[in-house]
């Protein structure tokens, strides 16, 4: 009889699990559903903070939902989640089981996520120079707590451990004390060193940093724990993988060559590839380049071009103009408007008009604004416009990573992912300009069953 691997991915907006049979490898039934977990009022710190009931219940929920008679088989549990964010708890009263075969939070605080704003770049200069190859930015788990020891002392005071949504999850599964933490998690946190997989701690200590908070170190592709009881059905027991990040699982579950790039245009933009073995990052960051080096598994690096920009752009484009035609007493759904401009957009093969798209900047240029040039009576249309954008969105992510760079990495084919390419037909047409290389669709990343993947082939 097959049994499965049930992989979890805690995102943004929504949650996903899937079943991953471990005799043929592929997905035997998913369900997704949204949190609705975002809190509105931030106090005007640009705080960004997810509701963590909402989350856990949603996982609850989307757990549920699966068959019961699967869920009994499963053998492993892979969870990855949105990187970057912090989430605090208390160790040993973290949760409630006393419902049944679920848990619920209890003592923990809001999640604060990756697309927090409250460390602005006077914060970030503050801080001690980490050792480390990644920058440190606004939303990073660890910038956020020094914010929190300078402007809430007191807040800490109530919390023993922190880590990632998903690290929180794999830790009330397992019934732990404290916080195992991936590399591909702590180096999302900053002040991480990759090579040697250790907390900057004696950096950190210096400039007064609650050390108590920091999680333990598990390898990337190793486990938390076992489950400490039944857990919709899933027997106690049941080993359950330290969790990943959400980028790496995305890339994982696509990625069938070490030639391949795999491009992911969701929300925001990724371009990445497989470094070759033996690589090591540089020893400081280049605040300047738009290129990261992430790790993913095995002490293996993905190079990374991560633009903030991507089908957020195209939905701020449609969010302005449905917000003028209201003024104008026009009405048209998001999703018409969507279509429509798409359709023209096809109808115009080319703009001369340009379209810097960086309305949301970028991590290696945070003041960057967006700027639209060349413009004349000639291409105003929605048409041009439309285009010029997708293809401003594209050749922002092209001057990330050059071509010439995939080419000397050995890339020989992009493999395209995400639901804003798999939508939108001028991103794909624009995607095959911007880069001179085979481009395959259809093998979508997706977390989940990239982290089950990862476990299915661990276990």
């Amino acid at each position: 009889m097959t049994n499965f691997i049930l992989g979890l991915d805690v995102g943004t907006t929504s949650v996903k699990a899937v079943l991953l049979a471990t005799d043929s490898r592929t997905v035997s039934v998913s369900h997704a559903l949204p949190t609705a977990a975002d809190i509105s009022d931030d106090g005007g710190i640009k705080a960004k903070e997810q509701d963590t009931g909402r989350i856990i219940d949603a996982v609850n929920r989307c757990v549920d939902e699966l068959p019961t008679d699967k869920l009994r088989r499963v053998c492993g549990i892979g969870l990855s989640g949105q990187m970057h964010g912090v989430l605090l708890w208390r160790a040993k009263s973290g949760c409630d089981w006393s419902g049944g075969d679920f848990f619920i939070p209890r003592d923990t605080s809001q999640l604060i996520t990756w697309q927090d704003g409250r460390c602005n770049s006077d914060f970030l200069r503050s801080l001690p120079k980490p050792d480390s190859h990644l920058n440190t930015a606004t939303g990073f788990g660890c910038a956020t707590l020094f914010w929190l020891m300078k402007h809430r002392p007191e807040f800490l005071e109530g919390f023993t451990v922190a880590g990632t949504i998903q690290d929180y999850v794999a830790s009330m599964l397992c019934g732990l004390d404290g916080c195992v933490m991936t590399p591909q998690n702590a180096a999302s946190w900053g002040f991480f060193n990759t090579s040697t997989n250790q907390w900057n701690e004696s950096i950190l200590k210096a400039a007064g940093f609650p050390l108590h908070l920091l999680p333990q170190c598990a390898p990337s592709g190793g486990l938390a724990g076992q489950t400490r009881s039944v857990w919709h059905s899933i027997p106690a027991g049941t080993p359950v993988g330290a969790a990943l990040g959400d980028f790496q699982c995305s890339v994982y579950s696509c990625m069938s060559a070490p030639t391949d790039a795999v491009l992911n245009i969701s929300t925001s933009a990724q371009l990445t590839f497989a470094m070759p073995a033996g690589f090591r990052p540089p020893d400081s960051p280049d605040s300047t380049s738009s290129i990261s080096y992430f790790p993913y598994f095995d002490s293996s690096y993905l190079a990374v071009a991560a633009s903030l920009n991507g089908g957020n752009v195209l939905a701020t484009f449609v969010g302005m103009l449905t917000s003028w035609m209201r003024e104008l007493g026009a009405d048209l759904s998001e999703s018409c408007l969507y279509e429509k401009l798409i359709h023209s957009a096809l109808n115009q093969e080319s703009s001369d008009l340009r379209v810097i798209p960086t309305v949301l900047g970028e991590r290696h240029d945070p003041g960057s604004l967006g700027q639209v040039t060349y413009i004349s009576t000639n291409n105003l249309s929605l048409g041009h416009v439309t285009r010029a954008l997708c293809h401003g969105v594209l050749s922002n992510l092209a001057s990330m990573m050059p071509a010439e760079l995939l080419q000397n990495a050995g890339v020989s084919r992009i493999v395209g992912s995400g639901s804003a390419l798999a939508r939108n037909q001028v991103f794909r047409q624009e995607v095959e300009r911007a880069f001179p290389f085979q481009v395959v669709y259809g093998k979508n990343a997706d977390s989940a069953v990239g982290v089950a993947m990862v476990l299915s082939d661990r276990l």
